[in-house]
């Protein structure tokens, strides 16, 4: 496989993993990082811009929440968007920090989104929360190399 099919492979599975569709993307990571074949700095590089230009379009659609919440091909339901609502009123921006989490970080960018939080802050800490959780996985993978 050529180096832009693994790149190009593995930014939209971090793409897709970070949206509110159900992916994931730490399989194809620690795959890649045992194989050696590829830098590690730059994948973590390309999943972390990945995963976080997939927040991005949690925030841009959290903006168009109330426009498109009631359809029903909207995924996220009003369980995980209360629940997500919640701990993002208490403790705001922070809560982004908890944006890799399954399960509650995709609906909490939605959320920061639908609180209009400014997109700047928002990228810088959704964008160390992701790349904090792919060197963990890589610091996982390394003893199996």
């Amino acid at each position: 496989m050529t180096d832009l099919a693994v790149y190009t492979g593995l930014f939209a599975s971090a793409f897709l993993a970070a949206t509110i569709f159900p992916a994931q993307s730490e399989a194809g990571l620690a795959y890649l990082v045992a194989m050696g074949e590829q830098p590690v700095g730059l994948l973590v590089l390309v999943a972390s811009i990945g995963n976080t230009a997939g927040a991005v379009v949690n925030w841009y659609l959290g903006r168009q929440l109330g426009r498109f919440s009631g359809r029903r091909w909207f995924p996220v339901n009003k369980v995980r968007f209360a629940a997500a609502t919640s701990w993002y009123q208490k403790y705001g921006y922070w809560s982004l920090l908890a944006s890799w989490v399954p399960i509650i970080g995709d609906p909490i960018t939605l959320v920061a989104g639908f609180f209009r939080a400014p997109l700047w802050s928002f990228v810088v800490i959704v964008g160390l929360a992701k790349t904090a959780r792919y060197l963990v996985v890589v610091l996982m993978t390394w003893p199996f190399i």
